[in-house]
């Protein structure tokens, strides 16, 4: 379950690299005072709104139903109208003498909506109504097989994960993805809109404001997309191969080609994004792992709030302070029986102080007790930079509020597991290539998923991509990166999109794809200052409280610097680089390249 953040960080949070994208026109002589005492008023202003938005958006996702959803899209649409107003007065200091704190603060507040709206009230109204229905709709999609009870998206999810049977796999997957057709109209009407606010604040759509988000060019962040994956790439093509010849011998040369597309019903996931769930099919022969986490997390009995508990005291261990007592009172751990959620994993920060929760629909296995540590990740952030300005609570990028809680996730190592009692001793050795390919499964089988969103997106917001045409650019883009297929002809009549949280819900991607390749540079250097020596997976860095030390120093800059500084708090380096991700996998890609031997690569 790939989780979010919600807080600034979904309503404030995209920062700019160039002043030149918002048009000019400011008065004569503004002053650096004057400057100062307008940040002060606009901060004060957002984070009391912001903090409505919250709480009226944290109802409507734990209490689906029409009212909470106007209720979400009127407090939305007044933070949206103040933000756009507050960035229309602040184009009075463009070009103004002032002090670097401010000039970053005013870009960050004119270019902060990852949802920008028209200035028109009518249009504004319209937006957030649209974006509040299109959420809402995803949280009430169900499947319902004839004659059987309707699934709930976890309910899906689990059948995905564990059904072996093609057809059962493929009428679960279809049946899923009826739900987005009715969103189609509404989601084309919510971009035209949305790019009408974005050109407003001077971006050619709302693609390219996401994208100088990044203390870059939009253009220069393009292209650092396409070097990391350069780097990434013919791990994944090896993945790739091995896993489509071994579902091949599986189901049969007739459902999986051995030198085409996977089917992507078979993946054990609805979008094909990761393939953990599958890796009893693909496991090496006569390999054993060891141990299997969600067996040891049942037979000791853990519920959902006890695994949150151990995501805790992982954090405590490094010597972060506990979570207050409110978020134990407030959040929410398993979906009620009452009433309808949006279960899609979150981590919120009500009050952009100290009321911290996450919302998730808890099971007891091992994604979600890796689920549990990406979101407290979002949380310890979100409280490590409480004490900045407003503008300032946020990650450096939003990579980084992805990557923090991953980044600890990979120290949940069988020598971490046998440290806190949920493993009796830890697996020889030569389990390495069974657990490496286990993780492979999730993290590198994500990397194409992690970019094709955003690009899909990218191109629907420029134009490139109508309406007409959504469903088809969709699976070139799946084709293209991922080499997966639809396991049944789709058409324009379709809008498998819609379909995945992030589409319906327009949180941006992109983060998701730099946290896959941060999280390693992250853990690779925690390392390090920990001492550890030997193999990068074999890593823990579980009690050291020099690694805490170390990552709590970047976390409390939160978004006051420009990415490169923070990211060279922890790492001492200021680019971006997958290097670590290879070191970590380098033994499964040897491995993987014995495997695939006289077996095509490449789709």
């Amino acid at each position: 379950m790939r989780g979010t953040t919600h807080g600034r960080g979904v309503a404030l949070g995209m920062l700019a690299a160039a002043a030149a994208a918002v048009s000019a026109g400011a008065p004569a002589s503004p002053t650096a005072q004057e400057a100062r005492a307008f940040v002060e008023r606009a901060q004060t202003r957002l984070l009391e709104l912001a903090n409505r938005q919250q709480r009226a958006q944290w109802v409507m996702s734990t209490y689906i139903t029409p009212d909470t959803e106007q209720l979400a899209a009127e407090a939305n649409r007044e933070l949206i109208a103040a933000t756009m107003e507050l960035a229309e007065e602040a184009r009075r200091f463009d070009g103004a003498p002032l002090s670097e704190e401010t000039s970053r603060q005013l870009l960050l507040l004119k270019l902060s909506l990852p949802m920008p709206a028209p200035a028109e009230a009518k249009l504004q109204a319209e937006l957030t109504e649209t974006a509040a229905w299109l959420e809402g709709t995803y949280g009430r999609g169900e499947y319902c097989p004839p004659g059987r009870e309707c699934l709930d998206l976890n309910a899906v999810e689990e059948l995905m994960a564990e059904s072996r049977d093609p057809a059962e796999l493929r009428d679960a997957w279809v049946g899923w993805h009826r739900i987005a057709p009715p969103m189609r109209p509404r989601y084309a009407r919510f971009v035209e809109l949305a790019n009408q606010g974005a050109r407003d604040l001077g971006f050619a759509d709302l693609g390219a404001m996401w994208r100088a988000s990044y203390d870059m060019p939009p253009e220069a962040f393009a292209r650092e997309l396409d070097r990391l994956w350069q780097q990434v790439q013919p791990l994944y093509l090896a993945l790739h191969a091995y896993v489509r010849w071994r579902l091949s011998e599986k189901y049969g040369p007739a459902v999986v080609p051995p030198d085409g597309p996977i089917p992507a019903h078979l993946l054990g996931n609805l979008w094909a994004q990761t393939w953990g769930d599958i890796y009893p099919l693909v496991a090496p022969p006569h390999s054993d792992p060891g141990y299997d986490l969600t067996a040891l997390l049942k037979a000791k009995k853990v519920d959902a709030q006890e695994m949150v508990r151990y995501g805790e005291r992982f954090f405590t261990a490094l010597g972060f302070e506990p979570l207050p007592r409110t978020f134990w009172e407030r959040s929410l751990f398993v979906k009620p029986a009452d009433r309808e959620v949006v279960c899609h994993a979150s981590a919120w920060d009500v009050d952009n102080d100290q009321d911290l929760r996450i919302k998730a629909c808890l099971e007891t296995n091992a994604e979600d007790f890796v689920t549990v540590h990406h979101e407290l990740g979002h949380n310890f952030y979100q409280r490590a930079y409480r004490q900045q300005p407003f503008l300032f609570r946020n990650g450096a990028n939003d990579g980084f509020h992805e990557a923090i809680g991953d980044t600890v996730a990979l120290s949940v190592t069988p020598a971490y597991l046998q440290k806190v009692g949920l493993l009796d001793h830890a697996p020889a050795g030569d389990a390495d290539i069974a657990l490496l390919l286990r993780q492979a499964l999730d993290k590198v089988a994500f990397l194409p998923f992690g970019l094709l969103i955003d690009e899909w997106r990218w191109k629907v917001f420029s134009g490139a991509v109508t309406p007409a045409d959504y469903n088809a650019a969709w699976w070139e883009l799946k084709l293209k990166r991922q080499g997966v297929a639809p396991p049944l002809p789709r058409s324009e009549a379709d809008f498998d999109p819609g379909a995945k949280y992030h589409v319906a819900a327009n949180v941006p991607y992109t983060r998701y794809f730099l946290a896959e390749i941060l999280q390693f540079q992250f853990h690779r250097a925690l390392c390090h200052t920990a001492g550890q020596t030997g193999p990068l997976h074999t890593c823990s860095i579980y009690g050291n409280r020099a690694a805490g030390a170390r990552l709590a120093k970047m976390l409390e800059m939160g978004q006051s610097r420009p990415w490169p500084e923070a990211l060279f708090a922890v790492t001492g380096e200021r680019q971006m680089d997958a290097g670590a991700l290879l070191e970590y996998f380098a033994p499964l890609k040897r491995w993987l390249d014995q495997q695939n031997r006289g077996k095509k690569v490449g789709y």
